[in-house]
């Protein structure tokens, strides 16, 4: 098989799993947008998690160009992407109870505000711990999840639950269990994973959703400009004066 037909499937696995994303996860988005609308409108803040390859998605929201100045990384030492030696360490910190209550006492997240939990299988006891402890605390909770790893794997949290059990609005992102979209008769592994594509599609779709709906209700939403276009600093420099009590990324 040629290099070009592979990539050619895995062009058209992803475009396919963004097509059924947006077919049979549209009333999701809307109302992940809308909560996102509501907390904005209502003067909370907005926090996005993820742990290992599952960060890159929330990184991706947060001090973003076209992007909702208040979204604000929620970060657990050692879990954001593979930034710690060896990177097998954040897989192991991911199955450690205790340690996302730890992190949300001690972060400004509080009552009123909205957390995004991006986690692909949401069985690790991180993520569930995280959203668990977050409603506890007040916070709404988005979760961006296949919700397939419930149907096929065991949760890795004393609850025997999965992310999905503690959110208030649920995204599945339809990606198969293993994240990998090709086979070959020459490879003994599936490779590909398409994971990262399709989760930051949808947590765009989300902050457009929530852009829309702010500018609805007459509340113009909080956006950041590209640093590289004319006036695109001082735009920004605008934006982040006007909304430094919820921006803690400059801090």
């Amino acid at each position: 098989m040629s290099d070009s037909k592979l990539a050619g499937q895995f062009f058209d696995a992803a475009i396919g799993l963004l097509r059924r994303v947006r077919d049979e996860e549209g009333d999701a988005i809307a109302a992940a947008g809308t909560l996102v609308a509501d907390t904005v409108a209502a003067g909370g803040r907005l926090f996005a998690f993820g742990a290992g390859h599952s960060s890159l998605a929330a990184q991706d929201v947060v001090y973003r160009a076209g992007g909702l100045a208040l979204m604000n990384l929620l970060t657990v030492p050692g879990t954001t992407g593979v930034d710690v030696l060896p990177a097998t360490l954040g897989s192991a910190l991911e199955r450690v109870d205790g340690l996302a209550t730890a992190v949300l006492d001690s972060s400004p997240a509080r009552a009123g505000d909205l957390l995004v939990i991006v986690s692909l299988s949401g069985r690790n006891a991180l993520p569930v711990e995280m959203a668990r402890h977050a409603r506890e605390l007040g916070l709404k909770v988005v979760g961006l999840t296949s919700v397939g790893y419930a149907e096929e794997t065991r949760s890795q949290h004393a609850s025997g639950t999965y992310l999905k059990d503690h959110c208030d609005v649920v995204l599945d992102s339809k990606i198969a269990v293993g994240d990998a979209e090709l086979r070959l008769d020459t490879v003994e592994a599936p490779f590909a994973p398409a994971s990262t594509v399709v989760t930051s599609a949808v947590l765009q779709a989300v902050v457009a959703t929530a852009a829309a709906a702010l500018a609805d209700r007459g509340v113009q939403p909080p956006l950041l400009r590209s640093a590289n276009v004319d006036g695109g600093r001082e735009w920004n420099a605008r934006v982040f004066e006007e909304h430094a009590d919820r921006i803690f990324y400059r801090r």
